[in-house]
């Protein structure tokens, strides 16, 4: 019998024009390929900026990115992400793969908003977003929310990071009554008064224009996630320059050696930059400690900072990150001065640097009322503690609170001084969190000291307030 041959068919041939000129984005999720997470794989047409909006919308439904591979050369975008759920396991829930696929698709699906910002939603049209930076100093955190309770406001959400001595925080006010919004007038007065307290003990040369407070009404609509208030903190803290700190190597986490004898050592932040002339691209190589929103970060400072990301390699194992990014200007050209080189150094390092925060974690939940904020981070900075970085939302009537402190000198927090603190505060529920591996040991004389105690006395007068969180 005579042997009958077909030409070859190649099954993507039909899908090729399609791929060419439409849809604008195709995203395929393989939940067979391997068995510790899930891949998402992207093909879209490119603009500037598309990777940092896929990776906000990951970021935002608490997925964590082990691996990517992405190219953006010739006007596509391709892009292979290796995603992980909060428990460090595939994603096996189908609405979740279903969120992924329609978010990316749709730009954010409004659904994810609402989840992810419902305190904003609860008050519409009666909020009013204020930014603030300046030169950071113990206590100043305190004395914005009491400057705010003063002026009868209250704060219905808050983000504040402290870094090389630089505050950056954004905020949500309401009227105290909340019957009527904030109108413009007010508002100049809340700024002016605010930025008074910014600029205390500030001389001229600690360059006092850093010192400010604006409005950020428009903000209001736009930041729709947390990843969008987080890279709104990101710009603010670039733009007072916070990567001009003191020249050190980035500590991002204490790792052990297994044995009690060995000394500790520091995984330190490796950022470098190079040329690969043959290509025309400037690569950025940046090794550290693993963490979640690593890649959120440094893709958010390369966008902001007005580089095009064509090509970038992600990886991590062993709790170690190794990112590579292939990056030009805006204009086609590459990072040509040394200056320049160093200074995408530096920036590169302070984004990594500014969400790690080595020292406590707490989180108390609470009745929302006007001068809750103040009386919590006024107590901590009356028992000598600093805050480090800050988070307070609103849910219906509750505030929920989380803060980020450590010694007032720079030293570690004891945590047994924490615990005492926790146990004397009886029926004030207070969630600790240890997020540092190593914990100074403290004098006799401080151990012997109650600090719960003291807290107790002080925050007595408004603990009816506080309810399990």
């Amino acid at each position: 019998m005579k042997r009958v041959c077909w030409p070859y068919y190649d099954p993507d041939f039909d899908s090729l024009p399609e791929r060419i000129h439409g849809p604008a984005c195709r995203v395929t999720i393989d939940n067979e390929s391997l068995e510790d997470c899930t891949v998402v794989k992207i093909d879209s047409v490119n603009k500037q900026g598309l990777l940092l909006e896929v990776v906000q919308v990951l970021t935002d439904m608490n997925l964590t990115i082990s691996k990517s591979y992405v190219s953006s050369d010739a006007g596509w975008f391709m892009d292979v992400f290796h995603l992980k759920d909060e428990l460090g396991s595939k994603i096996t829930d189908q609405r979740i793969i279903n969120c992924i696929q329609q978010a990316i698709v749709a730009n954010r699906d409004t659904t994810l908003k609402a989840k992810a910002r419902n305190s904003l939603e609860s008050h519409p049209g009666r909020l009013k977003a204020i930014e603030m930076t300046g030169k950071d100093r113990p206590g100043l955190l305190s004395e914005i929310s009491a400057a705010l309770a003063d002026l009868h406001c209250n704060i219905v959400e808050a983000h504040s990071w402290s870094h090389n001595a630089r505050l950056a925080c954004v905020a949500y006010i309401s009227d105290q009554s909340m019957e009527t919004p904030i109108d413009d007038l007010r508002l100049h007065a809340i700024e002016d008064h605010l930025t008074t307290v910014l600029r205390a003990n500030t001389t001229w040369d600690d360059n006092a224009n850093q010192q400010e407070v604006k409005p950020a009404g428009i903000l209001l609509e736009k930041l729709g996630t947390m990843t969008n208030v987080e890279r709104r903190l990101h710009q603010l803290m670039l733009s007072v320059r916070d990567f001009d700190g003191p020249s050190r190597a980035v500590i991002v986490n204490s790792i052990t050696t297994g044995s009690d004898s060995d000394d500790e050592e520091r995984k330190k932040a490796s950022v470098s930059i190079e040329s690969c002339n043959e290509k025309g691209y400037s690569i950025a190589t940046i090794q550290c400690k693993d963490r979640r929103k690593l890649m959120f970060d440094t893709v958010c400072t390369l966008t902001d900072m007005q580089y095009v990301i064509f090509h970038a390699s992600i990886d991590s194992r062993g709790g170690c990150a190794y990112q590579e990014y292939f990056i030009r200007h805006m204009d086609g050209c590459t990072l040509n001065t040394e200056s320049e080189k160093e200074r995408v150094i530096k920036c590169l390092e302070a984004a990594i640097e500014r969400r790690v925060c080595e020292g406590v974690r707490l989180e108390l939940c609470a009745y929302n009322r006007v001068g809750l904020l103040s009386d919590i981070t006024r107590v901590l900075r009356e028992n000598g503690l600093a805050v480090l970085r800050a988070d307070t939302e609103t849910h219906g009537e509750k505030a929920v609170n989380a803060f980020y402190v450590r010694d007032i000198s720079g030293n570690n927090v004891d945590m047994n001084f924490i615990k005492s603190m926790k146990r004397e505060m009886g029926a004030i529920d207070l969630a600790v969190k240890d997020v540092t591996t190593v914990i100074r040991p403290t004098s006799s004389e401080r151990s012997k000291f109650s600090i719960g105690y003291m807290l107790k006395s002080q925050i007595e007068r408004f603990s009816h307030n506080f309810i399990a969180i």
